[in-house]
């Protein structure tokens, strides 16, 4: 007998013990080796099904078509950001933030570069300050676009899709003209930006800023006083003050539960110092208030964008050489940045060699996923598809 054909032999007949258990989730995964005894049933919802944002698996039991708990099973796309991180140089981590949320990879990317900024004192021009910013407000607008088309897309409505995803692609050809690329950004690095900015760069900002304003009348037209639309999400999925604060919610989520709380704001970064700007909030807490934050978010952001251009000042962009192997100042650091949506920080520990001894990112929608179990006590099922889609997650940040 060979060597291998012994060895599996071996195993087959190894007595199953707990380390070989199948990895168990919450309370509800081991109750499905039995059938309930109440009447309730239980029901997969993804990880692979349309209304899904990413691989995620809402384990639901259900009274009819009552919910009467879910339970939120993630994991399915791991791809271990921060070991890697631990493996290479600050520098060699560039390309990977943006990957964690695809669809503000542009903030993820100058998230970073401004926490290795701030922890080993690196100065930045104002020019690629200033436009660091801008880049950043057009990346929010763009995945506030792609939440609403597909928001929408989950309710039964195909043309607002089409017309978001239209409007999209402006922002998108606007940021590739500057950055090389369209959906995962490494256009900031340490101490600047790759690349200045085009020639014809303000003159489409300005441009697209003037259809997106008209485009927003359209939008309101279609959707915000549509009666079906209105009855799926007004007074659906309830987020209280008291769930936002014990779970830790952040970004449009909680502003549409009254909670002001804007790191842009609060603990100011960038140029957001230097632009005037508000921080749209509600106090209802429902699907439709969580639609109205953020419309009145990209507006705002449009705002910005306009100040920006007004305010771009000439210059360098960067350093004349690029920073690769920062100097490394023994400690811990943390920067927090405004997400589309919410607070992402990274958490750097290092020591003295030039690779980070240990890097952790607070992603937002980790804590926006876990307030599902509780908020879908009690409502209907195809209230879940409406209460996910306006939680707006993306999967990526939450398996990083």
């Amino acid at each position: 007998m060979s060597t291998e054909s012994a060895t599996l032999k071996a195993y087959a007949a190894h007595p199953r013990t707990p380390e070989y258990a199948p990895l168990r989730f919450g309370t509800l995964t081991p109750a499905l080796e039995q059938a309930p005894e109440d009447g309730t049933y239980y029901l997969n919802m993804g990880p692979q099904h349309p209304s899904m944002h990413g691989v995620l698996r809402l384990l639901l039991r259900l009274d009819g078509e009552k919910v009467v708990e879910c339970e939120p099973v993630i994991g399915y796309s791991h791809r271990a950001h921060e070991k890697m991180a631990e493996r290479g140089i600050f520098a060699q981590f560039l390309p990977n933030p943006s990957r964690m949320d695809y669809l503000g990879g542009m903030i993820y990317n100058v998230g970073y570069c401004q926490a290795v900024e701030r922890a080993f004192s690196i100065e930045v021009p104002e020019r690629a300050v200033v436009l660091r910013t801008l880049c950043c407000e057009l990346n929010r607008i763009s995945s506030h676009l792609l939440w609403f088309g597909t928001f929408l897309l989950d309710l039964g409505a195909f043309t607002p899709f089409l017309l978001a995803f239209q409007d999209r692609e402006k922002i998108l050809d606007i940021l590739d003209s500057a950055s090389g690329s369209r959906l995962t950004y490494c256009y900031a690095n340490f101490g600047g930006l790759a690349l200045d900015v085009p020639e014809d760069f303000a003159e489409r900002t300005r441009q697209y800023i003037k259809e997106q304003r008209a485009a927003f009348h359209t939008y309101h037209e279609l959707v915000t006083g549509n009666v079906i639309f209105r009855q799926r999400c007004e007074g659906v999925g309830i987020i209280t003050q008291d769930t936002i604060l014990s779970y830790g919610m952040t970004g449009p989520n909680a502003r549409a539960s009254g909670i002001a709380y804007d790191v842009r704001k609060a603990e100011p970064y960038g140029f957001y110092p230097e632009v005037e700007f508000d921080v749209p909030t509600r106090d209802e807490g429902d699907c439709l208030a969580r639609y109205f934050v953020r419309f009145e978010e990209m507006e705002q952001s449009l705002r910005i964008v306009e100040q920006c251009l007004d305010r771009l000042p000439e210059g360098p962009v960067g350093p004349k050489k690029p920073l690769v192997r920062v100097k490394p100042k023994p400690g811990e650091y943390y920067h927090c940045v405004e997400s589309p949506r919410g607070q992402f920080g990274m958490f750097i520990v290092a020591d003295k060699d030039p690779e980070p001894w240990r890097i952790k990112a607070r992603t937002p929608s980790f804590s926006n996923l876990s307030a599902m179990a509780e908020m879908l006590e009690g409502t209907m099922v195809a209230d879940t598809i409406a209460i996910l889609g306006s939680i707006d997650i993306v999967m990526p940040e939450i398996d990083r």
